[in-house]
């Protein structure tokens, strides 16, 4: 699945875009079960295999060393993670007491919670907990109260209400009465979002013991919808969201709201009144209740007269659920209902997502009162902060106070992971409520008298900035499109030194939110910063790109430490008076000292180096790769710097570079013995095509049999023997090492070390004349990192044209919707779509009727809030106009020539879809459109009309603080699982599992990965039920968190398919497969080599359950679809003949049976050659279709000749056994069970070993030295295809059968 960079969070410990295939113990196999089995899994890096003998260690998150010194996370802390529970007994007034499981360093505060949740106690919020008569403190673990054991008896004690207790209980009543109701999801508030996994699988798949298990040939229904059978050109949109059953909400209440008598006079707050509610009960009834101290009663008042005496009855009740109970026989019932429904649902359908996830279709949904949503529109909620005392947050003292908690044993690594992701995704909430708020025109500027693009804003203790280029700060960078890309390079560069971690250095709190086509940026603030000036404060850096440049002893110690992992070198720049100053970063980041006494970091937007691809510089060339590319070519920008990742990818193949050179010389002085220079002295700096390949695996040039991996470690111990400088190594051996630094570049003689200086290139910088051969070297570098990105990486990515055009749609809408005021934003969006996606050829916007009126008197309004603009330009644009902009953009962003004048041109010359054109744009700026089906291609009416659009939301960018321990356990678990160790694997992963919840809480994409995995392994291992229960939890989180239609969305639907499959639950695994394939046709069209994979599975399991017809229609779309992408010759499309082969087979049509088994048999032959496995399994099958033709041919001439009243036997023809339809299920993705005998394990131990020596020259750097610090890349991202097992290359290799 093609997974663009932009919707994968950085590292998330996903698999890669593609789960590893994985094979393990010769299950079901005659005499298999004295063989001894293992695991390998496809494409993952081998270099995590470790040595056996070795204790399991925790690989450090790419270095970041200096930040973890609790070196001994071993066994002993996790035990303290796994304190064994024990059970309490609660009572609760008016039910039955229960008993209630509980673990040792929970709160006291989470049984509140779950008291809150459960079904006959959901409705208190009010009530302490009380052993033998004492009150727990809400916030002491349970291991610290006196006497509380396995089982105490807790006492549940209702307490007095507060007005906030009153409040909060009001909010909870109201979040139950709505628990089923999707309309917060569909609205993108309080972190609800969407999941669709229930209504395929019938409920919960745990449940298969319930069911009857599906006998083999139980009649199920097979047939998929029409739209998405092979070759159909249906792209319908209502199937994305299908209506669940439990949304049509049962009605409790038709209003409860707060009453306009609020708030309580004087005399009456001295009775005990705290709020008044007005309710209207489903029977009409208006009641008027009060909420005291003591609970909730009717009292007298009705909406015009105000009687606030207690009405007769009262019903005097401690919860407003009880008193409602008592007056309503419907709110009785449906309530009971509902609460049953509720807690039938799965958590992971229920439980707040960290990030708001917006869903970019929408149902038309009826508005109904709301009092809670009403008063949170006009008050400054933001996250949970009425739970906080003080009201307003401090985000900078919460965000650098949690960095600066201890981290010296894993509980306190824990505790402060846990404390900065809490605050993060709080401050992330209230930065996107802040923004929509600015550009909404609902926040006074601090600087009101200047023009509406320079105003700035202070909401929250949150400052916020608009992206435009306020006093010409970036005239010589690209002006305002400059300003524009500004935020997100400097966010990426918060993201870097965060990951870092480094203790003494801060960064602000930053989010980056592009709302109705403002870009704004909200940060924290430094304490004192607004009281003096920037030019005062700025104690290190420089604030106007170099002229005058400051230096701190301090901020070089502390950025010092963070040189090596983020690879950046410190050198000297000369400012304004030819003075030389120092430093180890951008000369645009600025250094300030807070009130607060800490060092923050600011404007980290030349983090990483520039990409000189896109930076023409006067009078300096590229290499020739670049230039026979066309490059450099101008830029409307000079910000466009190289990615992390990039940085990376390029230190690494010089390291490996480094090694080869290192060890070639080392065999050359070995062969000669001849005293003079090897023969690569003063080899300058390579170009990328001047090196011996390109890209280098480790095993080139390993013609002797092992001899490069000895010169590799060999070379790897010589690095370690000179960086360690102990004077053993032999000076021929140290003019190895020299050389080979100085080829690849390196800024250390003896040991390898690629740093960049972030400064080069960069204009108005000035360096001393005695750095200018550092300069010159440090420019070569710079080129090869370019040439090394359109050499190397350029060519393993493929972007779309499909994005292509929708990214330039987007910059295009960002400046047209500039231009429209509030009241016309639904005409001129769906106007806009219109002129993009509709073949309707002159759509005409409507101009809101007020329009013309109110022109004149707004004219005069100078300090309109930013979106308020009164310019209707937008409305005269046109199709013809559109497009033409959009191909222009395309040239002059992308220097791509689009070769369409319409939208249907581009579909037809490129076969794109416009349903997956228009996910794609309401994706990219925050469009939410109405869930029905549009007539694209009418020409006589228009698609989109106003009332088509239905929102717009912020798109938002954040930081996304890590777990690292949880990720080392996470990579532990893949290296174990990799050498075979599946069982201290899966303990590994299970580990990380609950790590991550630790940290992050239920709901993330990395606690996604860790179930995927999970998954798996269970299934491997045999339990399907196990296998089952991760994969659906997967599942429900990625469509949480992830998105209903994310590409990896799709995949886990496929995942938990096949584990349906293999648990006999047949017509669910068939549902997954409709589903995921409806989402990838929407998402991506037929034309995707994915789609190959997905239609396998549906082709087998369809004849599984004997639908051959149909089966067929899936399997030969499959072949072909694999043949485009993969080759004719491809060893896929060998296993996509055979299993059509099986298909015809078993309809008794050995021709055409025949014709594809020798198609494939061909294909093995000529890949394989004669002698191998698959070869004579071929042939095999060959024969055997072979005979049952003839047998059929002999019938048939029988029939013939001697009539219809021939005693001829019947002809048995087998429908397919399950097991054989699943052990090609598991073929197809990747799960191949091998086993092995002792001789085999042997030799594939020692191959191992030596894949491994060669990989962990590649990869560890000298131990003396901290290694790389990066971002996790994605943990079993695939390696360099050299760098992967021969066998382990493509899913149905059948060499892995050897």
């Amino acid at each position: 699945m093609v997974i663009k960079t932009d919707e994968l969070p950085a590292a998330a410990p996903a698999d890669g875009a593609r789960e590893p295939s994985s094979q393990a113990g010769g299950k079901g196999r005659p005499g298999a079960a004295e063989l001894p089995s293992v695991m390998l899994l496809n494409g993952d890096c081998p270099e995590s295999l470790k040595k056996e003998e070795r204790a399991p260690e925790l690989p450090r998150e790419n270095g970041l060393d200096e930040a973890e010194p609790g070196e001994e996370t071993t066994g002993q802390e996790v035990i303290v993670i796994q304190d064994t529970g024990f059970s309490v007994k609660i009572l609760a007034p008016g039910i039955e007491p229960f008993s209630l499981q509980v673990s040792p360093q929970e709160m006291v505060q989470e049984i509140h919670q779950v008291l809150m949740d459960r079904e006959d106690t959901c409705h208190r919020t009010c009530f302490s907990l009380h052993l033998d008569g004492n009150m727990l403190d809400h916030f002491s673990e349970l291991r610290s109260v006196e006497g509380l054991q396995e089982g105490s008896v807790l006492r549940v004690v209702e307490e007095p209400y507060t007005v906030r207790e009153a409040r909060i209980h009001v909010r909870h009543v109201r979040d139950l009465l709505k628990s089923l109701d999707p309309s917060d999801a569909f609205n993108g508030v309080d972190c609800n979002s969407l999941s669709f996994l229930s209504v395929f699988t019938d409920g919960d798949l745990g449940d298969s013991g319930k069911r009857k298990k599906g006998l083999e040939m139980d009649p199920i229904d097979c047939t998929p919808p029409e739209y998405i059978l092979p070759g159909s050109r249906e792209r319908p949109l209502c199937p994305l969201q299908p209506q669940n059953r439990d949304w049509k909400p049962l009605q409790c209440l038709k209003v409860l709201t707060m009453s306009g008598w609020n708030p309580p006079p004087g005399n009456r707050k001295m009775h005990g009144d705290l709020m008044y509610l007005f309710v209207i009960t489903a029977e009409d009834r208006q009641v008027s209740i009060t909420a005291s101290t003591r609970g909730f009663y009717l009292n007298q008042s009705t909406a015009y007269h105000f009687n606030p005496k207690p009405a007769s009855p009262r019903f005097l009740s401690h919860s407003l659920v009880e008193l409602l109970n008592q007056i309503s026989p419907t709110f009785k019932k449906n309530f009971a209902v509902l609460q049953k429904k509720r807690v039938q649902r799965h958590p992971f359908e229920r439980i707040a997502t960290p990030f708001q996830v917006y869903s970019w279709t929408a149902p038309q949904a009826e508005h109904a009162m709301d009092c809670v949503r009403a008063e949170d529109a006009y008050t400054s909620r933001l996250g949970y902060e009425e739970h906080i005392p003080g009201q307003t947050r401090d985000w900078n003292e919460e965000l650098q106070t949690t960095r600066e908690l201890p981290r010296k044993n894993l509980p306190e690594r824990l505790l402060r992971e846990r404390a900065i992701f809490k605050v993060h995704s709080d401050f992330t909430a209230a930065a996107t409520r802040g923004a929509m708020a600015v550009i909404d025109g609902n926040v006074m500027a601090i600087n009101p008298s200047e023009e509406t693009k320079m105003q700035m804003f202070i909401w929250n203790n949150i400052f916020f900035s608009l992206g435009f280029d306020v006093r010409d700060h970036y005239k010589d960078f690209g002006g305002d499109v400059a300003a524009y890309v500004a935020p997100t390079n400097d966010l990426n560069g918060v993201r870097t030194y965060n990951a870092v971690d480094v203790e003494g250095l801060y960064t602000l709190g930053t989010v980056v939110v592009d709302y109705r086509g403002y870009r704004v940026t909200a940060q924290s603030i430094i304490p004192g910063i607004l009281e003096r000036d920037q030019e005062q404060s700025v104690i290190y850096g420089s604030i106007d790109f170099g002229k005058t440049v400051m230096s701190h002893p301090r901020y070089l110690e502390l950025l010092e430490r963070t040189s090596r992992p983020l690879k950046i070198l410190r050198h000297r720049v000369l400012n304004d008076r030819d003075e030389e100053v120092e430093l180890c970063s951008s000369v645009e980041c600025k250094g300030i000292i807070g009130n607060d006494g800490r060092h923050y970091i600011l404007d980290l937007l030349r983090t990483f180096p520039p990409d000189l691809n896109f930076l023409p510089v006067p009078g300096e060339g590229l290499p020739e790769e670049c230039t026979r590319a066309g490059f450099p070519r101008a830029h409307r920008h000079k910000l466009c710097c190289l990615r992390q990742e990039l940085v990376d990818a390029f230190v690494e193949h010089r390291y490996l570079l480094f090694m080869k050179l290192a060890a070639l010389q080392l065999m050359q002085q070995k062969a000669s013995r001849v005293e003079g220079p090897p023969s690569l002295e003063n080899g300058g700096s390579l170009s990328s095509e001047s090196k011996p390949e390109d890209p280098p695996g480790p095993e080139a040039g390993s013609e002797e049999e092992g001899g490069s991996a000895g010169g590799l470690a060999k070379v790897k111990e010589l690095a370690e023997t000179i960086a360690s400088d102990d004077g053993t190594a032999d000076p021929r051996s140290r003019e190895v090492i020299r050389n080979a630094c100085k080829a690849v570049g390196s800024i250390s003689s003896t040991a390898f070390d690629v740093r960049f200086n972030p400064d080069i290139f960069s204009p108005g910088v000035r360096f001393p004349e005695s750095c200018q051969e550092e300069v010159r070297d440090q420019k070569q570098l710079l080129k090869d990192a370019a040439a090394f990105l359109l050499s190397c990486q350029i060519p393993g990515l493929k972007i779309g044209i499909g994005e292509l055009i929708t990214r330039s749609a987007k910059h295009i809408f960002k400046t047209y919707l500039q231009g429209v005021e509030l009241s016309g934003l639904s005409a001129a969006i769906s106007h806009f779509l219109n002129c993009f996606l509709s073949s309707y050829p002159n759509p005409v916007a409507h101009l809101p009727a007020d329009e013309l009126i109110s022109k004149k008197r707004n004219r005069r309004r100078r300090n309109r809030p930013p979106g308020a603009a009164d310019n209707t330009a937008w409305a005269v644009m046109t199709p013809q106009e559109l497009w033409k902009n959009i191909c222009q953009e395309a040239k002059n962003y992308f220097d791509f020539s689009l070769e369409c004048e319409t939208v249907d041109q581009a579909v037809e010359t490129y076969g794109l879809q416009k349903i997956t054109l228009l996910r794609e744009i309401s994706l990219k700026t925050g469009i939410q459109i109405l869930l029905k089906e549009y007539s694209f291609d009418s020409r006589h009416k228009p698609a989109f009309t106003e009332e088509d659009v239905l929102n717009i939301f912020p798109v938002v960018k954040h930081v996304n603080p890590k777990a690292s321990d949880a990720f080392h356990f996470f990579q532990s678990g893949q290296a174990k699982v990799q050498q075979g160790f599946l069982k201290e694997g899966c303990e590994l992963i299970n580990e990380a599992l609950n790590l991550f919840n630790n940290v992050y809480g239920a709901m993330h994409v990395e606690i996604c990965a860790c179930l995927r995995l999970l998954a798996r392994l269970h299934y491997i291992m045999g339990d399907y039920a196990e296998a089952l229960s991760n994969q659906q939890k997967a599942v429900l989180m990625s469509e949480r968190v992830m998105g209903i239609e994310h590409p990896n969305t799709i995949q886990e639907y496929m995942h938990l398919a096949l584990y349906c499959f293999a648990s006999s639950q047949l017509s669910t695994a068939l549902s997954l497969l409709y589903r995921a394939r409806y989402l990838t046709l929407l998402v991506f069209g037929e034309d995707h080599p994915e789609m190959a994979l997905l239609d396998n599975n549906i082709g087998l399991v369809l004849h599984g359950v004997m639908e051959y017809d149909l089966s067929l229609r899936f399997l030969e779309n499959a072949l072909a679809v694999s043949t485009k992408y993969h080759g004719p010759k491809s060893l896929k499309v060998a296993l996509s003949h055979h299993l059509v082969a099986r298909v015809y087979e078993s309809k008794a049509e050995f021709r055409s049976a025949l014709q594809h088994e020798k198609e494939g048999y061909t294909i093995y032959k000529t890949q394989l050659g004669e002698d191998h496995e698959k070869t004579k399994e071929s042939s095999e099958y060959l024969k055997c279709l072979t005979q049952q033709a003839v047998a059929l041919q002999r019938t048939m001439n029988e029939i013939y000749r001697s009539g219809s009243s021939a005693n001829i036997p019947p002809l048995k023809f087998t429908a397919p056994s399950m097991a054989s339809v699943l052990e090609q299920l598991n073929v197809i993705n990747g799960i191949l069970f091998i086993p092995l005998s002792q001789k085999d394990l042997e030799n594939l131990k020692a191959e191992v070993a030596r894949r491994q020596q060669l990989q962990e020259a590649s990869r560890n750097r000298e131990k003396a030295e901290e290694p790389m610090a990066t971002e996790p890349e994605p943990a079993g991202a695939p390696e360099d295809s050299a760098s992967q097992p021969q066998a382990a290359k493509d899913p149905s290799s059948p060499s892995l059968q050897g």
